[in-house]
């Protein structure tokens, strides 16, 4: 990874911790559950995925087509992130979710 990307992740990450905290919506809330008696103690994680633009990308866009044309919502970046959250999808080739496990949650 060259620096100027991770200089541009770093601001990325930035951003998002920057909107969090001038949200008018989150503090609203945050004071509300204060107002009830409790401290509030936020932790948010973010991944960032990263995939390189190139011929790679195009044999697994005709894969994430593949997919939405057998009537399937996702692409393969959204397969890949609820596998992520150890979500199977009806229809995945595997069946099976990130860790190998079965019988993971439906989507």
């Amino acid at each position: 990874m060259t620096s100027r990307l991770r200089e541009l992740i770093q601001q990325l990450g930035e951003a998002i911790h920057e909107s969090v905290i001038e949200s008018e919506q989150i503090a609203g809330v945050v004071q509300d559950i204060r107002s009830q008696g409790f401290d509030v103690l936020l932790m948010l994680e973010a991944t960032i995925g990263l995939n390189e633009v190139g011929s790679k990308d195009s044999e697994e866009g005709e894969e994430s087509t593949d997919m939405q044309s057998e009537g399937g919502p996702f692409t393969k970046n959204d397969v890949n992130f609820l596998r992520s959250l150890r979500i199977s999808v009806e229809g995945e080739e595997t069946g099976r979710d990130v860790h190998g496990d079965e019988g993971s949650a439906q989507a």
